[in-house]
């Protein structure tokens, strides 16, 4: 069960969230004052508890930050590396899914970070790009693979 530290200073829109994230029974969440970077899982915090939060953060990537469309705030979090933003008047299930990606974003014991960017087929895929990597074919399978097959076809005809 992966853990969700919750900061958020509006004390109603806090426990709406944590009663949606509770319900489906994946995430164990804690209510907190300043959120322990130490603790594993993700950490969402409003922009009234930011200053609360250690910087810099350990792992930016697993924080999802609530607040008003401000570009005070915004370039704020930008700069502690804060890439997940939901606006406090988007939808409760706007944050769930924000959280939701960041729990995938947050590295796992023993797994190395260049896994965590596989495809389905095991083929890594370039950051940004969406397309396989040099050296593989776009159905996964090395370059040589799919012309030896191509070669062994024609030979058999």
């Amino acid at each position: 069960m992966e853990t969700v530290q919750l900061t958020i200073t509006d004390a109603p829109y806090a426990s709406a969230l944590r009663e949606l994230l509770e319900r489906g029974g994946t995430w164990q969440v804690r209510c907190v004052e300043a959120p322990d970077p130490e603790q594993a899982g993700v950490i969402v915090v409003d922009s009234d508890s930011l200053d609360r939060v250690p910087f810099p953060f350990v792992n930016p990537e697993r924080v999802v930050l609530i607040t008003r469309n401000d570009p005070r705030h915004l370039s704020q979090a930008w700069n502690a590396g804060i890439r997940s933003v939901v606006f406090n008047q988007d939808p409760l299930s706007t944050a769930v899914l924000a959280i939701m990606a960041a729990e995938l974003r947050v590295p796992k014991p023993g797994c190395r970070a260049a896994a965590a960017h596989a495809g389905p087929s095991g083929a890594g895929l370039e950051a940004g790009s969406g397309s396989a990597r040099a050296g593989g074919s776009a159905a996964g399978a090395p370059d040589s693979e799919r012309h030896a097959t191509q070669s062994d076809r024609e030979g058999a005809r």
